[in-house]
């Protein structure tokens, strides 16, 4: 079991390649659509995921995709599984497995991530509906005026990821283990370090704790940025450089990849900084991208609900895929970006 874990793994941060996360909530695929002007119901969710698992992006820079609950059930309009045209991609199906963040208890304006109850039944579910790996996200917010985070909400969002990654591995399927710093708020770039250092340090001691192979998991983290709302914004190298060593700092090098979230940056901020990244160098885990909304806003604005337009939100797809896959490489540049686009 431990080898077929590892191999899958290793497969997701395959180099050059990268995680699509389309597991939007229903609420989360309902505000991108409504953007859009298109109306979120069961039909139209699955035509633009469709579009997405049957482009050139798929086979090319795609090693996986986190589906949503509904969509690992779907059918392509031919009665296709949408699970049998991702592996028909050479990509790996996965799964969300959370069921949201929820306010905690005691701790005001901090959040817990529930769904552990009735989750090993869930996750031999999802493996017999094609779910290699699967996905659970802890949010942490920094409000330094409010005394947040708070050590008890690091401390239970660090236990419950260790606990849902080990009722993953015991199901063989690989656990992204995701401890989100939000970048909203004002706080700056020096802050989001402590914090996703405290946050880092804490995860990986759970994840001992729970005996989790190091080997079968992936780490989607947050990159150190500052928040949206702080008067100082940050250089693309400072954001390299401050990432990369929180990471060397917390991270053991038994972890076979970091496929990062993009959080809210725009899609050629997250490109750029994982490409300034990989171009440090001297790296012990992969480096990679594991990107919803980085991947998707161009796509989804180029089709519009319209099946005329299906080929050019495929196009804009590709291109965003294609340019974080050469920033996965270390070979991505603003001239390349505009060259392609």
């Amino acid at each position: 079991m431990t080898a077929e874990l590892d191999a899958i793994a290793q497969k997701m941060v395959a180099d050059g390649k990268g995680i699509l996360a389309a597991d939007e909530s229903s609420g989360t695929i309902k505000k991108r659509f409504d953007a859009i002007g298109v109306e979120s119901t069961e039909e139209n969710r699955r035509d633009y995921r469709e579009l997405m698992f049957r482009s050139e992006a798929m086979t090319k820079y795609i090693s996986g995709v986190i589906l949503y609950e509904e969509t690992i059930r779907q059918k392509a309009k031919d009665g296709t599984p949408l699970v049998s045209l991702i592996e028909q991609a050479g990509s790996i199906p996965g799964i969300k497995v959370d069921a949201g963040a929820k306010p905690m208890p005691f701790c005001p304006g901090e959040t817990i991530t529930e769904g552990l109850d009735g989750l090993a039944g869930r996750l031999k579910e999802f493996y017999d509906l094609g779910a290699r790996f699967a996905k659970w996200r802890a949010v942490i917010d920094i409000d330094t005026a409010g005394g947040i985070p708070s050590y008890a909400s690091i401390r239970a969002n660090a236990h419950a990821l260790a606990r849902y990654a080990a009722l993953c591995q015991e199901a063989k399927i690989v656990p992204i283990v995701e401890p989100e710093v939000l970048m909203d708020g004002s706080h700056d770039i020096d802050t989001c370090y402590r914090v996703t250092e405290w946050v880092l340090k804490t995860t990986f001691e759970e994840l001992y704790y729970q005996r989790i192979r190091l080997e079968g998991m992936v780490l989607k983290p947050n990159m150190i940025v500052p928040g949206k709302k702080a008067a100082k914004q940050a250089s693309v190298e400072e954001v390299a450089e401050k990432t990369v060593r929180v990471l060397k700092s917390c991270v053991p090098s038994a972890v076979p990849g970091i496929a990062f979230l993009s959080g809210g940056q725009s899609d050629e901020d997250a490109t750029a900084h994982l490409d300034a990244m990989v171009k440090l160098g001297g790296l012990p885990w992969k480096l990679t991208y594991s990107y919803g909304r980085a991947l998707q806003a161009a796509p989804q604005k180029a089709w519009a609900g319209k099946a005329e337009n299906v080929a050019k939100a495929q196009a804009a797809f590709t291109h965003r895929a294609h340019m974080n896959s050469l920033a996965a490489l270390g070979q991505w540049s603003s001239e390349e970006e505009r060259k392609a686009a």
